[in-house]
């Protein structure tokens, strides 16, 4: 594969391959192969969540350093979490 999908792109066909998967019909080499490009799709999708999740922990990371409150952060559209 060259192009990595976007994250909304590869959760598309994810699901469409468990649609396919759920249906049966297929024979088994089909279904393996469409198996193992599910496991590369959801790699893919981890990938940009795990990217999201770390742009976001960076981002309120800034703000608490540079006083920023979590009202300022709220109303910039992230949404606080709570702290693990």
């Amino acid at each position: 594969m060259t192009d990595t999908p976007s994250y909304e792109a590869a959760r598309d066909e994810l699901a469409d391959i468990v649609r396919r998967l759920e249906a049966g019909g297929g024979t088994l080499e089909e279904s393996l192969k469409l198996w193992e490009r599910g496991e590369e799709l959801a790699t893919i999708a981890q990938t940009w969540l795990d990217g999201a999740r770390t742009r976001l922990d960076a981002l309120r990371t800034d703000s608490r350093s540079t006083g920023a409150s979590d009202a300022t952060t709220a109303s910039a559209g992230v949404s606080p979490r709570a702290e693990r």
